[in-house]
């Protein structure tokens, strides 16, 4: 390429570079994944395409702005946590030697070691742990904090976190914000140079392309095997191109690649609690606004028949066939089934003429004979917005679009990014994710007072039952409230304010040479969270079936 440069093309020639630095940076990428092929690497370092808790972090491995939180405390390698989740998901320590709650559950105490140091070799104490917990709130950016007022210190080794109000949920925080050093975080600069106490250091970050990961000599807990990390960010066809170009020692998958085979590698796929459902706003389109002036309200989802004819004539099984290619499990309540507060329905779903009987019953009927049914003059039509990226959002949107005109309802799927879904979600249906396990996220879903702020209650289901049922179960003993918490979950659900689908399977290409310990990997809550137990990988000797040294 030839640019002769001058005072009047020097804009133009600007934008030729940055063109031309981008390409190249495409083509290093694509040449990686589908170029030479096998690349080699020591046994004891791991190569992945994994999604790191969502996509590339913006901020960088920031645990402030989010890096390491996926609904659930997600292991975040580079920074350590009060306490993780163990494969039976109880609570273990982590930083943590113990905690206790006051009667009131407006006070918990939590101690922690006192032989941990950062990367820096400062030690961490207990103003750290303060000191991430406020910045953590301050930010709003990651876990939900809002019930805490304060972490104060008590010593070096004691933090006191003084809560606004009891809540019994509160336990589930510890394992949500990775620990950043008071005297050596700046929250600008962060995220590119992180200071942990984790079991992984960051030694490299190419934006868009990958970040590289080296074991922590000082590391406080159990040795993992793997001496470096590296994980590539790259697009779904071009991670599977990888796979079968042999680059990579795992990569996580599209379910639309689920059922392929690739020589050297084997499948792995995990049930997970992250759960797909279409928000149905309950509330009438009566020109009000959200504290932050969007629109709220739908006539047509508005009417409980509506929400109950698509509850009742969606074939969900058959959903789950094609947009997640068989891979999951169907849901009726938005509450996986490995969760304590899970519960049983007889929901029948599919009945598509009982759907319709429903909707003539209500005053639904098709005058014109255009296949969709109107009631005093209102076609049954509302909009269900998708974000473009997610392919498995995308499908459950065509389908259930597709579904509902059997039924007499016209849904039109409508992708974008969140900045074009934002205006929308609480007067439009919506096709969200969740997954945790912290029965909260039925306060985030359900709750009266926190509906139309940010995602939370974006249906705007107002139930005083529901309402007080989450308020019997903050203020019971954690174990106690799971009871409560369903009475609360199947309240809510009685009103049809989501139409359930189901739970999404997390799919892995597995190099037959990496052991990623099965027996011991984490629950998937939403986001997923492959590295739960990177403490238990190791490379195998694939002819001996012993593991590598």
């Amino acid at each position: 390429l030839k640019v002769i440069f001058n005072e009047e093309n020097k804009m133009e020639t600007k934008y030729i570079i940055a063109a031309v630095v981008a390409v190249l940076a495409i083509i290093g990428i694509c040449a990686f994944a589908l170029g030479g092929g096998n690349t080699q690497h020591a046994a004891n370092e791991l190569v992945a395409c994994v999604a790191a808790h969502g996509e590339e972090p913006e901020f960088g491995f920031d645990p402030m702005h989010g890096w390491g939180y996926h609904d659930s405390g997600t292991e975040p390698l580079i920074q350590s946590t009060l306490l993780k989740r163990d494969k039976d998901n109880n609570f273990v320590n982590d930083l943590a030697t113990g905690y206790n709650v006051s009667d009131d559950l407006k006070t918990y105490t939590v101690t922690i070691r006192d032989d941990v140091k950062f990367t820096d070799n400062s030690s961490l104490t207990a103003k750290d742990v303060a000191f991430s917990y406020n910045k953590a709130k301050e930010l709003g950016e990651g876990a939900d904090l809002s019930s805490m007022n304060e972490a104060k210190v008590d010593g070096d080794t004691k933090i006191v976190f003084e809560l606004n109000k009891s809540d019994s949920t509160f336990v589930n925080k510890l394992t949500d914000v990775g620990i950043v050093p008071e005297a050596n975080y700046n929250e600008d600069s962060y995220g590119k140079n992180p200071i942990g106490s984790g079991p992984y250091k960051l030694a490299q970050w190419d934006k868009g392309q990958q970040f590289i990961l080296e074991k922590n000599p000082d590391y406080y807990g159990k040795e993992p095997y793997f001496e470096k990390i590296t994980n590539l960010f790259l697009d779904p066809d071009a991670a599977f191109a990888a796979v079968k170009n042999g680059d990579v020692d795992i990569a996580e998958v599209q379910l639309a690649y689920a059922n392929e085979t690739v020589d050297g590698y084997h499948m792995e796929y995990f049930d997970s609690i992250d759960v797909r459902g279409i928000s149905l706003p309950t509330q009438k389109a009566e020109g009000k606004l959200s504290e932050d002036n969007i629109t709220v309200g739908n006539n047509v989802t508005a009417d409980p028949a509506i929400r109950e004819a698509l509850n009742m004539g969606i074939d969900r099984q058959k959903l789950l066939d094609g947009a997640f290619n068989g891979y999951g499990n169907v849901s009726y309540t938005g509450v996986a089934r490995q969760l304590p507060w899970a519960f049983e329905t007889s929901f029948k779903d599919g009945q598509v003429d009982e759907a319709k009987a429903l909707l003539a019953e209500s005053g639904w009927n098709d005058t014109n004979g255009d296949g969709i049914v109107e009631k005093d003059g209102q076609p049954a039509a509302f909009s269900i917005y998708y974000n473009a990226k997610a392919t498995e959002r995308q499908a459950i949107a065509v389908a259930v679009a597709e579904q509902a005109k059997d039924i007499g309802i016209n849904v039109t799927p409508v992708g974008g990014s969140w900045d074009d879904i934002d205006p929308n979600k609480y007067s439009q249906g919506v096709v969200w994710g969740f997954g945790s396990a912290d029965p909260y996220e039925i306060e985030h879903q359900y709750d009266s007072r926190v509906a139309y702020v940010g995602y939370d209650n974006p249906e705007g289901l107002n139930d005083t039952i529901v309402d007080a049922s989450i308020d019997t179960a903050m203020g019971q003993d954690l174990n106690s409230s799971y009871s409560v918490w369903s009475l609360a979950a199947q309240q809510a659900v009685s009103n049809y304010p989501f139409l359930w689908i189901g739970t999404v399977d997390y799919t892995y290409f597995v190099s037959d040479s990496l052991d990623i310990s099965n027996g011991t990997h984490l629950i998937y809550p939403h986001g997923g969270d492959i590295w739960g137990n990177i403490y238990d990988w190791t490379r195998i000797n694939t002819t001996s079936n012993e593991t590598a040294k």
